[in-house]
């Protein structure tokens, strides 16, 4: 038979003081369920079942393109009463695997560990903590096997001091699983059906209960409220830096790097410190990125340096570029190869050709910028009327002057000049001078406006 995992993701979550599910918030961009769920398919499962209650609509709605199968908990009266609402479909033989929807960084390995012991009994993944408050404690006999588990709530003194304790993932033949559920009862501090209380029932049975452990303990840590979330946030981006690393990247401080997606790197990629990376990302060999740099769903070329404090969102960029610093790439963004893009310059929906150089306080919108083109600071493209967009388009080899203001639609040929502080209407020849400028004038005797005085009632 197959391998069932039930994911228990009913909680209401009310210590998040959020209208967002608590399952829903993002760890490293991603939904806390969705690591779950990515964790059980890496387990080859026959099937995974989601219990969920509160705020069932927008989880379903979230995960949507996630194929598994939701059950709901309409009343929440305990992980047991949660466990039972899947076992409809959890046939005997089948090896069943309770994971967590708030517990997102266990490990593929752990729980495949978990499943091995299991095989002909009961596994539990426990762990021994410096301070154990909060949790169930694994109540062992003299011979050091597993005889209870206990929730703190419900334990004495002696049984609160016990340091180890039980991390709620269970794996069990689900046949005997199913029994030992039917027979809970909810006689405790908190009247609900504990799924701890299978345990008691598997050993009055004369079944071996085995523990694994994890790999470290931060696999075991959920969460309830934000402090816990941004605990496990630093211990999943310092897992992706680990990871990143290893495969040969540079981090100027690892604990200050932020991935929010997918990162696919070359040889010899450095990342300075408070970069934050989101969607999926495509870095070539020897890219340089300076500090504090947001970067979404974008594809940097090889041997391109990006500055300081670039924002750079749905945009490709060749080889050998120089980005920033203050440089703003905004979606539709296409650079080839050995173009320069300075300080405050946006770029939007705009291809710009090989060798451009865009260098200083300028705007670029729907417009495609040919090769070795020079464009002036202080240049704008006026590419919309208030109601309608339209595109420039600047020729090879163009010389723009600074403060120059190009009102689409509008050509700029071929090598031509604009003078600086030029306001082009109309199309400008190739391998010519282009300017709009008014005699200059000194108009003696103008006086610059003032303020109004307001009288005093």
């Amino acid at each position: 038979m197959g391998l069932k995992v039930i994911i228990l993701a009913a909680g209401s979550g009310t210590r998040m003081h959020s209208d967002l599910p608590k399952i829903l918030h993002p760890l490293g961009g991603i939904p806390l369920l969705e690591h779950v769920v990515t964790t059980a398919f890496a387990l080859n499962p026959e099937k995974v079942h989601i219990v969920y209650g509160h705020g069932g609509e927008q989880v379903r709605a979230r995960l949507k393109d996630i194929h598994v199968d939701w059950v709901e908990q309409s009343e929440r009266l305990g992980t047991g009463h949660a466990v039972q609402q899947a076992m409809p479909s959890v046939a005997t033989g089948d090896m069943v695997l309770v994971l967590y929807g708030d517990v997102p960084l266990i490990e593929v390995r752990t729980l495949q560990a978990l499943i091995d012991e299991a095989h002909g009994g009961l596994a539990l993944v426990s762990a021994e903590l410096q301070d154990p408050t909060g949790y169930g404690r694994i109540v062992r006999d003299g011979q050091g096997k597993v005889q209870c588990i206990v929730e703190e709530k419900d334990a004495s003194e002696q049984v609160r001091a016990i340091r180890e304790i039980n991390t709620g993932f269970l794996a069990a033949e689900g046949g005997a699983l199913r029994r030992w559920l039917d027979v809970l009862d909810n006689g405790n501090a908190q009247g609900e059906y504990y799924l701890t209380d299978v345990i008691a029932r598997a050993v009055s049975e004369g079944v071996e209960v085995r523990t694994v452990g994890p790999r470290v303990n931060e696999e075991i840590l959920g969460v309830n409220n934000r402090l816990q979330l941004a605990v496990l946030e630093r211990c999943y981006q310092r897992r992706q830096a680990n990871r990143l690393m290893l495969q040969g990247v540079t981090l100027h401080d690892p604990d200050r790097f932020d991935l929010r997606g997918e990162l696919s790197t070359g040889r010899d990629v450095e990342i300075d410190v408070g970069v934050v990376l989101s969607g999926r990302i495509v870095l070539g060999d020897k890219v340089v990125i300076g500090p504090y740099c947001v970067i979404r769903d974008a594809h940097i070329g090889s041997g391109t340096r990006i500055g300081a404090h670039c924002v750079i969102d749905g945009a490709t960029v060749g080889p050998d570029c120089r980005i920033g610093p203050f440089a703003r790439l905004r979606p539709e963004t296409d650079l080839a190869g050995n173009v320069h893009i300075g300080n405050f310059v946006e770029i939007k929906k705009s291809e710009v050709g090989i060798g451009s150089k865009i260098n200083h306080l300028s705007y670029v919108g729907d417009t495609s910028v040919g090769c070795d083109v020079n464009v002036g600071a202080g240049t704008i493209t006026c590419n919309y009327d208030g109601a309608n967009k339209y595109r420039t388009e600047i020729g090879d080899g163009a010389f723009i002057g600074s403060d120059t203001q190009l009102v689409a639609p509008v050509k700029i040929g071929a090598g031509a000049t604009i003078g600086a502080g030029s306001t082009i209407t109309r199309d400008a020849p190739p391998d010519e001078l282009t300017l709009s400028r008014v005699k200059q004038e000194t108009r003696k005797g103008w006086k610059r406006p003032v303020k109004t005085k307001k009288r005093e009632v």
